[in-house]
Protein backbone atom coordinates (compact mmCIF):
# COMPACT_ATOMS: atom_id res chain seq x y z
CA UNK A 1 0.00 0.00 0.00
CA UNK A 2 2.85 2.36 0.83
CA UNK A 3 4.55 1.55 -2.05
CA UNK A 4 1.15 2.55 -4.34
CA UNK A 5 0.83 5.85 -2.35
CA UNK A 6 4.00 6.18 -2.95
CA UNK A 7 3.90 5.73 -7.12
CA UNK A 8 0.38 7.80 -7.28
CA UNK A 9 1.56 11.39 -6.81
CA UNK A 10 4.65 10.90 -8.99
CA UNK A 11 1.71 9.46 -11.69
CA UNK A 12 -0.34 12.13 -11.34
CA UNK A 13 2.55 14.68 -11.60
CA UNK A 14 3.52 13.08 -14.79
CA UNK A 15 0.08 13.32 -16.40
CA UNK A 16 -1.02 16.62 -15.20
CA UNK A 17 0.95 19.27 -17.51
CA UNK A 18 -0.05 17.59 -20.65
CA UNK A 19 -4.34 16.67 -19.18
CA UNK A 20 -3.94 20.37 -17.97
CA UNK A 21 -2.70 21.92 -21.27
CA UNK A 22 -5.25 19.61 -23.59
CA UNK A 23 -8.09 21.14 -21.28
CA UNK A 24 -6.94 24.35 -21.60
CA UNK A 25 -6.68 23.98 -25.95
CA UNK A 26 -10.22 22.25 -25.37
CA UNK A 27 -11.90 25.08 -23.37
CA UNK A 28 -10.42 27.72 -25.82
CA UNK A 29 -11.85 25.52 -28.83
CA UNK A 30 -15.19 25.09 -27.38
CA UNK A 31 -15.19 29.09 -26.41
CA UNK A 32 -14.59 30.06 -30.34
CA UNK A 33 -16.91 27.33 -31.67
CA UNK A 34 -19.68 29.04 -29.51
CA UNK A 35 -18.97 32.56 -30.57
CA UNK A 36 -18.80 31.23 -34.59
CA UNK A 37 -22.42 29.42 -33.83
CA UNK A 38 -23.71 31.90 -32.34
CA UNK A 39 -22.48 34.45 -34.98
CA UNK A 40 -24.20 31.60 -37.08
CA UNK A 41 -27.61 31.63 -35.34
CA UNK A 42 -27.59 35.60 -35.26
CA UNK A 43 -27.16 35.71 -39.10
CA UNK A 44 -29.36 33.42 -39.86
CA UNK A 45 -32.19 34.50 -37.34
CA UNK A 46 -32.30 37.80 -38.70
CA UNK A 47 -31.05 39.54 -35.52
CA UNK A 48 -28.85 42.02 -37.41
CA UNK A 49 -29.99 43.17 -40.87
CA UNK A 50 -29.02 41.24 -43.65
CA UNK A 51 -27.62 44.15 -46.14
CA UNK A 52 -24.58 44.80 -43.60
CA UNK A 53 -24.59 41.63 -41.72
CA UNK A 54 -24.28 38.48 -44.18
CA UNK A 55 -24.94 34.90 -42.68
CA UNK A 56 -21.46 34.15 -40.74
CA UNK A 57 -20.92 31.00 -42.83
CA UNK A 58 -20.48 33.02 -45.80
CA UNK A 59 -18.31 34.88 -44.19
CA UNK A 60 -16.11 31.97 -42.96
CA UNK A 61 -15.93 30.58 -46.67
CA UNK A 62 -14.92 33.99 -48.17
CA UNK A 63 -11.98 34.12 -45.50
CA UNK A 64 -11.02 30.54 -46.15
CA UNK A 65 -10.92 31.79 -50.14
CA UNK A 66 -8.91 34.79 -49.71
CA UNK A 67 -6.52 33.00 -47.56
CA UNK A 68 -5.87 30.50 -50.47
CA UNK A 69 -4.99 33.25 -52.60
CA UNK A 70 -1.93 35.39 -53.14
CA UNK A 71 -3.84 39.18 -52.61
CA UNK A 72 -4.68 38.67 -48.83
CA UNK A 73 -1.36 38.17 -48.14
CA UNK A 74 -0.02 40.77 -50.36
CA UNK A 75 -2.03 43.22 -48.69
CA UNK A 76 -0.61 41.29 -44.98
CA UNK A 77 3.02 41.69 -46.49
CA UNK A 78 2.08 45.72 -46.98
CA UNK A 79 0.75 46.07 -43.33
CA UNK A 80 3.56 44.37 -42.03
CA UNK A 81 6.06 46.09 -43.71
CA UNK A 82 4.82 49.10 -42.31
CA UNK A 83 4.54 47.80 -38.77
CA UNK A 84 7.84 46.66 -38.50
CA UNK A 85 9.43 49.95 -39.86
CA UNK A 86 7.42 51.80 -37.25
CA UNK A 87 7.82 49.55 -34.47
CA UNK A 88 11.50 49.25 -35.13
CA UNK A 89 12.13 53.06 -35.46
CA UNK A 90 10.53 53.71 -32.38
CA UNK A 91 12.06 51.41 -30.23
CA UNK A 92 15.49 52.50 -31.73
CA UNK A 93 14.52 56.20 -29.92
CA UNK A 94 12.39 55.13 -27.30
CA UNK A 95 14.61 52.41 -25.53
CA UNK A 96 18.02 54.92 -25.79
CA UNK A 97 16.12 57.38 -24.59
CA UNK A 98 14.61 56.06 -21.58
CA UNK A 99 17.33 54.59 -20.35
CA UNK A 100 18.98 57.95 -20.43
CA UNK A 101 16.05 58.97 -18.40
CA UNK A 102 15.96 56.65 -16.22
CA UNK A 103 19.49 57.06 -14.91
CA UNK A 104 19.37 60.84 -14.59
CA UNK A 105 16.84 62.10 -11.88
CA UNK A 106 17.83 65.77 -13.81
CA UNK A 107 17.17 64.73 -17.23
CA UNK A 108 14.10 63.52 -16.81
CA UNK A 109 12.93 66.44 -14.71
CA UNK A 110 13.81 68.80 -17.59
CA UNK A 111 12.23 66.48 -20.49
CA UNK A 112 9.24 66.11 -18.38
CA UNK A 113 7.07 69.33 -19.76
CA UNK A 114 7.86 68.20 -22.64
CA UNK A 115 7.02 64.62 -22.71
CA UNK A 116 3.57 65.20 -20.85
CA UNK A 117 3.00 67.74 -23.73
CA UNK A 118 3.55 65.92 -26.64
CA UNK A 119 2.15 61.88 -25.10
CA UNK A 120 -1.37 62.80 -24.67
CA UNK A 121 -1.44 63.71 -28.34
CA UNK A 122 -3.39 61.59 -30.72
CA UNK A 123 -1.15 59.94 -33.48
CA UNK A 124 -4.50 60.23 -35.61
CA UNK A 125 -4.65 63.26 -35.09
CA UNK A 126 -0.89 63.82 -37.00
CA UNK A 127 -2.06 62.75 -40.06
CA UNK A 128 -2.39 65.54 -41.93
CA UNK A 129 0.55 66.82 -41.12
CA UNK A 130 2.05 63.43 -42.14
CA UNK A 131 0.06 63.67 -45.27
CA UNK A 132 2.00 67.27 -46.51
CA UNK A 133 5.43 65.84 -44.65
CA UNK A 134 5.61 62.72 -46.54
CA UNK A 135 2.60 62.14 -48.96
CA UNK A 136 0.16 59.31 -49.17
CA UNK A 137 3.21 56.59 -48.91
CA UNK A 138 4.62 53.62 -46.18
CA UNK A 139 6.44 56.75 -45.09
CA UNK A 140 3.68 58.16 -43.41
CA UNK A 141 2.71 54.71 -41.91
CA UNK A 142 5.93 54.28 -40.55
CA UNK A 143 6.06 57.94 -38.84
CA UNK A 144 2.50 57.60 -37.41
CA UNK A 145 3.53 54.21 -35.53
CA UNK A 146 6.99 55.21 -34.74
CA UNK A 147 5.17 58.06 -33.04
CA UNK A 148 2.25 56.09 -31.28
CA UNK A 149 4.45 53.47 -30.01
CA UNK A 150 7.05 55.74 -28.93
CA UNK A 151 5.83 56.96 -25.50
CA UNK A 152 4.97 53.08 -24.15
CA UNK A 153 8.51 52.32 -24.61
CA UNK A 154 9.85 55.19 -23.39
CA UNK A 155 7.92 55.02 -19.72
CA UNK A 156 8.41 51.22 -19.93
CA UNK A 157 12.72 51.30 -20.19
CA UNK A 158 12.33 54.47 -17.47
CA UNK A 159 10.29 52.55 -14.69
CA UNK A 160 12.52 49.66 -15.81
CA UNK A 161 15.84 51.71 -15.67
CA UNK A 162 14.48 52.92 -11.93
CA UNK A 163 13.49 49.74 -10.63
CA UNK A 164 17.54 48.10 -9.88
CA UNK A 165 17.51 46.60 -6.81
CA UNK A 166 19.63 49.25 -4.47
CA UNK A 167 21.12 46.49 -3.05
CA UNK A 168 22.29 45.36 -6.03
CA UNK A 169 23.56 48.35 -7.18
CA UNK A 170 25.69 49.03 -3.97
CA UNK A 171 26.87 45.95 -4.22
CA UNK A 172 28.18 46.52 -7.57
CA UNK A 173 29.74 49.72 -6.98
CA UNK A 174 31.37 48.45 -3.71
CA UNK A 175 32.82 45.75 -6.29
CA UNK A 176 34.57 48.37 -8.34
CA UNK A 177 32.56 47.77 -11.48
CA UNK A 178 32.84 50.87 -13.76
CA UNK A 179 29.63 52.61 -15.03
CA UNK A 180 29.36 50.31 -18.30
CA UNK A 181 30.31 47.28 -16.35
CA UNK A 182 27.14 48.11 -13.93
CA UNK A 183 24.85 48.93 -16.85
CA UNK A 184 25.35 45.40 -18.36
CA UNK A 185 24.94 43.07 -15.28
CA UNK A 186 22.65 45.21 -13.05
CA UNK A 187 21.05 48.05 -15.06
CA UNK A 188 20.17 45.99 -18.27
CA UNK A 189 18.73 42.89 -16.48
CA UNK A 190 16.52 45.12 -14.62
CA UNK A 191 14.84 46.97 -17.12
CA UNK A 192 14.58 44.10 -19.85
CA UNK A 193 11.25 42.37 -18.51
CA UNK A 194 10.12 45.91 -18.75
CA UNK A 195 11.30 46.77 -22.15
CA UNK A 196 9.47 42.86 -23.37
CA UNK A 197 6.40 44.24 -21.62
CA UNK A 198 6.69 47.76 -23.54
CA UNK A 199 7.18 45.95 -27.28
CA UNK A 200 4.48 42.99 -27.11
CA UNK A 201 1.84 46.41 -25.96
CA UNK A 202 3.34 48.74 -28.50
CA UNK A 203 3.14 45.73 -30.93
CA UNK A 204 -0.95 46.13 -30.71
CA UNK A 205 -0.75 49.64 -30.76
CA UNK A 206 1.51 49.64 -33.83
CA UNK A 207 -0.96 47.56 -35.39
CA UNK A 208 -3.67 49.26 -34.56
CA UNK A 209 -2.49 52.88 -36.31
CA UNK A 210 -0.71 50.86 -39.11
CA UNK A 211 -4.85 49.63 -40.30
CA UNK A 212 -6.18 53.06 -39.03
CA UNK A 213 -3.78 54.94 -41.27
CA UNK A 214 -4.51 52.32 -43.94
CA UNK A 215 -8.13 53.16 -43.58
CA UNK A 216 -8.14 56.90 -43.68
CA UNK A 217 -5.31 57.65 -46.13
CA UNK A 218 -5.49 54.68 -48.44
CA UNK A 219 -1.75 53.32 -48.85
CA UNK A 220 -1.80 50.40 -49.69
CA UNK A 221 -3.06 46.84 -47.09
CA UNK A 222 -5.18 45.43 -44.94
CA UNK A 223 -6.88 49.01 -44.26
CA UNK A 224 -7.16 49.81 -48.13
CA UNK A 225 -8.59 46.82 -48.74
CA UNK A 226 -11.14 46.97 -46.13
CA UNK A 227 -12.54 50.30 -47.26
CA UNK A 228 -12.15 49.08 -51.01
CA UNK A 229 -14.84 46.23 -50.03
CA UNK A 230 -17.20 48.17 -48.34
CA UNK A 231 -16.99 50.87 -51.36
CA UNK A 232 -17.94 48.18 -53.86
CA UNK A 233 -20.55 47.05 -51.38
CA UNK A 234 -18.97 43.87 -51.01
CA UNK A 235 -19.72 43.02 -47.10
CA UNK A 236 -18.61 39.32 -47.27
CA UNK A 237 -15.34 40.18 -48.14
CA UNK A 238 -15.28 43.19 -46.05
CA UNK A 239 -15.99 41.08 -42.80
CA UNK A 240 -13.27 38.18 -43.65
CA UNK A 241 -10.87 41.38 -44.26
CA UNK A 242 -11.58 42.25 -40.63
CA UNK A 243 -11.35 38.59 -39.32
CA UNK A 244 -7.73 38.67 -41.32
CA UNK A 245 -6.99 41.52 -38.90
CA UNK A 246 -7.75 40.35 -36.00
CA UNK A 247 -6.07 36.99 -36.46
CA UNK A 248 -3.07 38.98 -37.76
CA UNK A 249 -3.10 41.00 -34.04
CA UNK A 250 -3.66 37.39 -32.51
CA UNK A 251 -0.52 35.78 -34.41
CA UNK A 252 1.68 38.68 -33.13
CA UNK A 253 1.02 38.68 -29.89
CA UNK A 254 1.23 35.24 -29.33
CA UNK A 255 4.46 35.17 -30.83
CA UNK A 256 5.47 38.08 -28.52
CA UNK A 257 4.57 36.46 -25.36
CA UNK A 258 6.53 33.15 -27.19
CA UNK A 259 9.59 35.40 -27.64
CA UNK A 260 9.04 37.26 -24.47
CA UNK A 261 9.11 33.88 -22.62
CA UNK A 262 12.09 31.78 -24.26
CA UNK A 263 14.11 35.18 -24.11
CA UNK A 264 13.82 35.79 -20.24
CA UNK A 265 13.05 32.10 -18.92
CA UNK A 266 15.63 33.35 -16.59
CA UNK A 267 13.93 35.74 -14.65
CA UNK A 268 11.74 34.92 -11.83
CA UNK A 269 8.44 36.22 -13.44
CA UNK A 270 8.24 34.00 -15.73
CA UNK A 271 9.12 30.93 -13.64
CA UNK A 272 6.52 31.59 -12.16
CA UNK A 273 3.98 32.11 -14.82
CA UNK A 274 5.38 28.65 -16.39
CA UNK A 275 4.89 26.71 -12.80
CA UNK A 276 1.43 28.63 -12.77
CA UNK A 277 0.39 27.23 -16.19
CA UNK A 278 1.51 23.80 -15.49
Amino acid sequence: MTYVAWLRPSAVRRRGPSAGRGADLGLKAAGVAAVLVLAELCTRGGLLPARWFPNASDIYVEFLRLAGGRPLWTEIGRSLLGWAAGLGLGALLAVPTGMALGASPTAYRLARVVIEFCRPVPPVALIPLAVLVYGTGTQTKVFLVAFAVFWPLLFQTVYGVRDVDPVASDTARSYGLGTLARFRTVVLPSATPYIATGLRIASSIALILTVTEELVVGTPGLGRAIIVAQSADNATRMYALIIATGLLGWALNAAFQTLERRVLRWHPAQRKGGEAAR
